[in-house]
Formats: structure tokens, C-alpha cells, sequence
């Protein structure tokens, strides 16, 4: 059998998967979490680990790639990461390519995540979709008439850093009020952070007793966490940058138009309340006349994954 290899190169983790060309199962997967101090060389050598544990004996025939941060897709080059230091102008194509020694095919996790999503997942049947990944970061992948679209420079799908808020917080950017800076996991778990330590009396007890007490432990997870507990500093910046995104979609339905969006990554486990916020906030910012749809990913946290495999699969027919 033909054997494809699956990477997903992420902000806070790894994962590798193989599958035999044309199978919609996978053979083996491992994912592991970074280090907090990852850097793009450690990111490489825990991924090689990943990479032999799987293959073990074989070669696969080709290798497809997502990547969490802008990559050049001609050349396979990655242009930084926003979350992992090291990785500016690294020719991540030609890297893997002379140590395995098979065609490699990189692109930017969120328009790998919208091709995986489109080929096994929600979008199956629709020629037009919006993929939207809410997690460490914010981004965007479209497919356009059944095929991916980047934009000129590849940089197409950035809704991360639409502003919906011009007087918002500052973003890594530079701008303020990126949906971004208001709905990602990261950003959030900041800002919860902050509003405790400066408001100490006011709020927060049920963020304190999910970390005990030492607030360096809260993430984009446990802010979810304490809001369907009923945290109201947990609950107003969680549904703050659902109404963020909810704007930036809004606007997109507006401006493109497509027949679905489908949401993936890790602050869309946030709950319903997150995604009725999302969603109402949406169809208000979104002319009347426009037709709205917007579905959970049916991949999950693999939609990367397998959007890797189709790129690999592509590029062998």
C-alpha cells in the first residue's frame, strides 16, 4: 500500500499521523504537547521522534504539512510562527524534503484545516466554505469552487485580525481590537489573569479554586471552564470574544458570502452559550438578505491533520 504522513506543526503542540492513500482511517497518530519554551528547532526534533515512532520500517510516499503560522505555499517556507520562536524564513519544504528524501507539501494550518474539513469533514458537498480555527490564534481558510484559495501573497483568511473593536485591547499585531486579541484562547486566559490581579475583591472565585490559587495556571480551557461555572469575569471576556468573532464572521458573510462557515479548535469546546453568542452576534452584523450557516468542525482538533493528507494526496495524483 501507498503510505502517507500527516504533520501538524501547532503553537502549543505536534501531532503526525499516517494512512494508506485513498483511507479515510489512520494507520498510527501521536500527538504530543510543547514545551513552554519551545523554539523551532525543538519543535523539529520532537517531530523527527514522531515521525520514527510512526514509520518504524517504510517510507512514505509523500509527506503533507500544516503549519500554525504564515507559510509560503509555492515554496514551502515558513515565514514565522506567532507562538514559537525560531521559526522566521525557514524552508521547511526543502528541510524535510532532503531527509526523507519524498515530494513535501506545506501550507498554513488554517487552509490545511479548511481542505480537510472540505475533502472528509462538514464541508463535504459545498463548493464554498470559510474555515475559522479559535484557538492559541485566530485564522482563516477558505476553499473557493471545490479548490483552496490563499490570495495573491497567501495571505488570504486572516479574519484573526479583522478589527471589531478599534478601541480594544492591543493585539500582537500592533492593532487594537483584533478579533484575534478578543476571542483566542491565549488572549482570553491573559486578560482573565489581569482582571484578577487587578480587581482582586471584585471577582473570579471559581477561576481561583479551578487553578488553586496560582493564577499562572490559567488557559483558554479553565476560563471556559469557570464560566459554565458561572464565573462572571470567566463569563464576560469568554462571550466578549465570542461577540468578537461573531462580528468578524458577520462581516465576512457580508463581503464573500459562502455557503458555510465551519468553526474548529480548542475555544469552540467552550460550551452552547459560546456558540449562540457567536452566532446571534453574526446574523445581526450580516445583511438580512444574507444566508448564514455556521457548524462545528466534524474533524475536530484532526481537521489539520487530515487536511495534510489531502495536500500529500494532491500532489501524488
Amino acid at each position: 500500500m501507498t503510505l502517507i504522513l500527516a504533520l501538524d506543526f501547532g503553537g502549543t503542540k505536534l501531532a503526525a499521523a499516517i494512512a494508506n492513500l485513498g483511507s479515510q482511517r489512520w494507520l498510527r497518530y501521536e500527538r504530543r504537547l510543547s514545551p513552554t519554551n519551545a523554539n523551532a528547532s525543538s519543535d523539529l526534533e520532537m517531530m523527527r521522534s514522531l515521525i520514527h515512532s510512526l514509520l518504524q520500517e517504510g517510507k512514505p510516499a509523500a509527506i503533507g504539512v500544516s503549519f500554525g503560522g504564515p507559510v509560503d505555499a509555492t515554496t514551502g517556507t515558513v515565514r514565522l510562527s506567532h507562538h514559537v520562536s525560531g521559526w522566521e524564513n525557514i524552508p521547511l519544504k526543502d528541510l524535510l524534503e532532503a531527509e526523507f528524501g519524498v515530494f513535501v507539501s506545506v501550507d498554513n494550518d488554517a487552509n490545511v484545516a479548511a481542505l480537510g474539513e472540505h475533502r472528509f469533514g462538514a464541508g463535504q458537498g459545498y463548493d464554498s466554505l470559510f474555515y475559522i480555527t479559535v484557538s492559541t490564534g485566530v485564522g482563516g481558510g477558505w476553499i473557493l469552487n471545490n479548490q483552496p484559495w490563499r490570495g495573491a501573497g497567501g495571505m488570504a483568511g486572516e479574519i484573526g485580525h479583522i478589527i471589531v473593536d478599534p478601541s480594544g485591547p492591543i493585539c500582537l499585531c500592533g492593532k487594537r481590537g483584533c478579533v484575534e486579541r478578543l476571542a483566542s484562547g491565549v488572549y482570553m486566559a491573559r486578560d482573565v489573569r489581569e482582571a484578577l490581579l487587578s480587581e482582586p475583591q471584585r471577582w473570579g472565585e471559581k477561576v481561583r479554586e479551578l487553578v488553586g490559587g496560582n493564577l499562572e495556571l490559567v488557559t483558554g480551557k479553565v476560563v471556559s471552564e469557570a464560566a459554565a461555572l458561572g464565573d462572571v469575569c470567566a463569563e464576560e471576556i469568554l462571550y466578549r470574544g465570542a461577540w468578537g468573532l461573531g462580528v468578524g464572521i458577520g462581516n465576512v458573510a457580508n463581503l464573500m458570502n459562502p455557503q458555510r462557515f465551519v468553526l474548529g479548535g480548542s475555544v469552540t469546546k467552550a460550551g452552547e452559550r459560546w456558540w449562540e453568542m457567536v452566532k446571534k452576534t453574526a446574523r445581526k452584523t450580516a445583511l438580512p438578505e444574507v444566508d448564514l450557516e455556521i457548524v462545528p468542525a466534524a474533524l475536530g482538533d484532526d481537521a489539520p491533520l487530515w487536511g495534510a493528507m489531502a495536500l500529500a494526496q494532491e500532489a501524488l495524483q
